[in-house]
């Protein structure tokens, strides 16, 4: 661990045992964990064992290269990877005996002839597009899948794995177009089985309905969001979830400017008194919303000081006030975390952060960047 890093991610694995098990309960079937995007930023490695360890019984990954890496890691665990180009390294996945999920004909041709290339039997699933109309079997190139697929199996050269969807509401729970898509996967399913291929996973549910629709959890609900602790509802809750990362920094420097002195690239703020600053060695590149700029509250010592300026690449500012707020250098600065991470006035959420620059949570804290050093408590699998 880099004790002289200027930003952690500090990462809660116990909190993320238990939402794999609020997971569970909300949904009464098993769980596959998707750990893609480097575990939502959270490190898919220790994230994965985690997970695995809290009874996860499998790991989904977007990129055969992310499974692959996971495999290098030490990762045992069923691995299922469902989005690739014509160049994904599907040799690469069946010597690793990844559980390919194909999306067209022309994907489980090359998955057909990687199998053939290594002289080993290929493990895959058929996602199958029924109704987000993004990647998946579209239904003009389903009857060939299953013919194809039929015929390779036969061979030898792959074995059927699993069937999954991905819902487009899955976030409106009662949208109609969630038991129509379960439906059609459903049916599916069937003609899989009516060819003599009967799948052994079946999976629709992403977060959203696995904590508020189990009568469509199949064999699997996938979740991604509610892993790392967030409600994809949050209108209906937080389920019991705990958030599994603390984004936190130190206060680098405090310095006392005079009235009218502007602060940052532009100057969009000046102070309006004499006051004392602090610098927070975080930026953009790390993952702090520029457009938070004068409207992001920082964590210290209990209180939450306002940024003032422009948030800068590397850094941003906050104003401690007149008597400096009590605040010293080496501080603790709490950009976001739990609500009770710290006594006194709440922390900032990545919810917090979503909403104020018009976006959701995924996409907060999957972009917090490589320069914040994860570091990991709580750790289930005793590592």
């Amino acid at each position: 661990m880099d004790s002289h890093a200027n930003l952690y991610a500090t990462v809660d694995l116990g909190a993320i045992a238990h939402n794999v098990g609020v997971l569970r309960d909300r949904s009464g079937a098993d769980v596959i964990a998707v750990v893609k995007a480097d575990g939502y930023a959270h490190g898919a490695a220790p994230v994965a064992r985690a997970t695995l360890a809290a009874g996860a019984i499998a790991l989904g990954l977007a990129q055969i290269r992310e499974a692959r890496e996971l495999r290098a890691s030490g990762i045992d665990g069923h691995l299922i990877a469902w989005l690739h180009t014509d160049q994904a390294d599907f040799a690469g996945a069946v010597t690793d005996d990844i559980d390919i999920a194909v999306s067209s004909p022309r994907q489980l041709a090359a998955v057909v002839a990687a199998a053939r290339s290594v002289g080993r039997t290929a493990t895959v699933s058929v996602k199958v597009d029924t109704g987000l109309a993004r990647s998946g079997i579209s239904a003009d190139e389903w009857a060939q899948c299953v013919d194809d697929l039929a015929a390779a199996s036969s061979e030898g050269a792959v074995r059927l794995s699993g069937a999954m969807c991905h819902l487009a509401f899955g976030d409106v729970p009662d949208h109609p177009l969630n038991s129509l898509q379960a439906q059609r996967l459903d049916d599916a399913v069937a003609d899989l089985k009516r060819s003599g291929m009967a799948p052994d996973l079946v999976h629709i549910a992403n977060s959203p309905a696995a904590l508020t629709r189990p009568d469509l959890a199949r064999d699997a609900v996938r979740p991604g969001l509610s892993v790392y602790g967030y409600s994809p509802v949050p209108d209906l809750g937080d389920f019991g979830l705990i958030p599994a990362m603390t984004l936190e920094s130190r206060i680098s420097l405090i310095k006392r400017i005079p009235a009218g002195q502007g602060v940052s690239y532009n100057h969009t703020w000046a102070a309006a008194e004499d006051t004392y600053l602090g610098v927070v060695p975080a930026g953009y590149a790390d993952g702090v919303p520029r457009a938070l700029s004068g409207r992001l509250g920082v964590h210290v010592n209990g209180r939450l000081f306002p940024n003032v300026g422009r948030i800068c690449m590397d850094q941003l500012v906050i104003d401690l006030g007149p008597d400096g707020g009590g605040v010293a250098e080496g501080d603790r600065a709490i950009l976001f975390g739990p609500q009770s991470a710290a006594a006194g006035v709440p922390v900032p959420t990545a919810k917090d952060w979503a909403d104020g620059v018009g976006t959701i949570d995924y996409e907060i804290i999957s972009r917090v960047g490589s320069r914040a050093v994860r570091r990991y408590v709580n750790d289930p699998a005793g590592e």
